[in-house]
């Protein structure tokens, strides 16, 4: 029979904090992450704003990352690394005490931020910079790991698919654990204007904490985000072994393509509604137990929409009954680490018995028309619940997340 897959471990880098207690507060709280600029001089860009992480990181990641290791990082792959070792602390974990040839790394990584943002970059560490392994590998040497450490590039669906592998990897019996996740930054002159010129962000600068704000009728594109997520898988056998404590069980997932188009998803949200419905089978899980929905929900005209569509297409009638919200109206889009973050935040609404809301949701779209938490927090019991990413390339995931009896 095969293992169940639980998550024993978890942490949070965002625009909203610096630790898995004060995201999850800020969260609660429906507060904005979302600022003006200050990495760079963003006075020549159409978007001047970002949900940037406190420039405080800094002083944090020199008490887990060594000054020769950190001059190798870029300040992206520093947030991936402290928020990993974080996880690891907080989750109990003595690696002496496990055989190192079954714990694995598996993060999802779109880029590592080595644009014209980053500081210090020299032609001794350009290429440890660049190097998009180097985040699970930096973690694999800190703790001399033997598994297999390896990256996936699925733009904003990356570490939902990181997850996904890691999740695969100890249910076939090649890993008792396996440090999953993603971190990520596009705030930068490059990205902004290219993003820009495709119609995908906001451009509402004023005020900054309103403009990310998902199945609103007057949204017009996301918000860049930056931020890492990381969660620990285990073996259920293993954690239990060591007498972990136990967050959540992963019951299945789904990753898809759409083999559609480079940027659009697929009409009328046929390819999420896809998705979404292999990850209930696969997870054994029927229609009717889904409690709530951590969306997608990027704040863009087709996202929102087609999500909505898919939800209904899966839910049927039902779907009016289910809570769904976006993370990403408070923090932003993350990119590469978007799936992990939300699925931590998926989790620890499964934990509180507390849905976070969609904050700036004040002009709703009469089309979307589904219950999206608007504005504030609240209480529900969460047993099953699941958690969308959708990226570009058409590159789909939705998780499957079981509250831990």
């Amino acid at each position: 029979m095969s293992e169940k897959v639980v998550v024993t471990g978890m942490n949070i880098i965002s625009s909203l904090g610096l630790d898995l207690q004060t995201n999850w507060n800020n969260l609660v709280a429906g507060k904005s992450g979302v600022r003006k600029i200050s990495l760079f001089d963003a006075s020549g860009n159409i978007t001047r704003i970002a949900a940037e992480v406190p420039s405080e990181f800094e002083e944090l990641s020199r008490k887990y990352i060594k000054k020769r290791a950190g001059s190798q990082m870029t300040r992206v792959t520093k947030m991936c690394v402290t928020c990993a070792k974080e996880a690891v602390e907080k989750s109990g974990i003595d690696f002496e005490q496990m055989d190192r040839t079954r714990c694995s790394v598996i993060l999802g990584v779109v880029n590592t931020g080595n644009s014209s943002t980053e500081k210090e970059t020299t032609q001794q560490n350009r290429i440890f910079k660049s190097m998009t392994n180097s985040m699970s590998a930096w973690i694999s040497l800190d703790y001399q790991l033997m598994g297999p450490n390896f990256v996936v590039n699925t733009a904003c669906a990356s570490s939902a698919y990181a997850i996904s592998l890691g999740y695969e990897m100890i249910r076939n019996g090649q890993a008792d654990l396996v440090i999953v996740g993603g971190a990520d930054s596009i705030v930068n002159f490059e990205e902004i204007e290219g993003f820009n010129s495709l119609y995908a962000i906001s451009v509402e600068n004023n005020p900054p904490e309103k403009a990310s704000k998902p199945f609103s009728k007057n949204r017009d594109g996301f918000v860049i985000g930056e931020g890492a997520g990381i969660m620990i898988l285990e073996s259920e056998t293993s954690a239990k072994k060591r007498k972990a404590t136990i967050y959540a069980e992963i019951a299945g997932y789904a990753i898809t393509s759409e083999g559609y188009n480079i940027m659009a998803p697929m009409k009328d949200g046929e390819g999420m509604a896809f998705t979404i419905e292999k990850a209930l089978q696969n997870a054994g899980i029927y229609k009717e137990e889904v409690d709530y929905i951590n969306a997608h929900g990027t704040s863009t005209e087709l996202n929102d929409r087609y999500e909505t569509m898919a939800i209904k297409r899966v839910f049927g009638d039902r779907a009016y009954k289910i809570p769904v919200s976006s993370s990403k109206s408070m923090i932003g889009h993350t990119i590469g680490a978007a799936g992990a973050i939300e699925g931590i935040i998926t989790i620890l609404s499964i934990n509180n018995g507390i849905l976070t809301p969609t904050i700036n949701l004040d002009q709703p779209d009469p089309d979307l028309d589904l219950d999206y938490v608007p504005n504030q927090s609240r209480e529900k019991e969460i047993n099953i619940a699941l958690s969308n990413s959708f990226g570009f390339g058409g590159h789909n995931a939705t998780l499957v997340f079981r509250k831990y009896n």
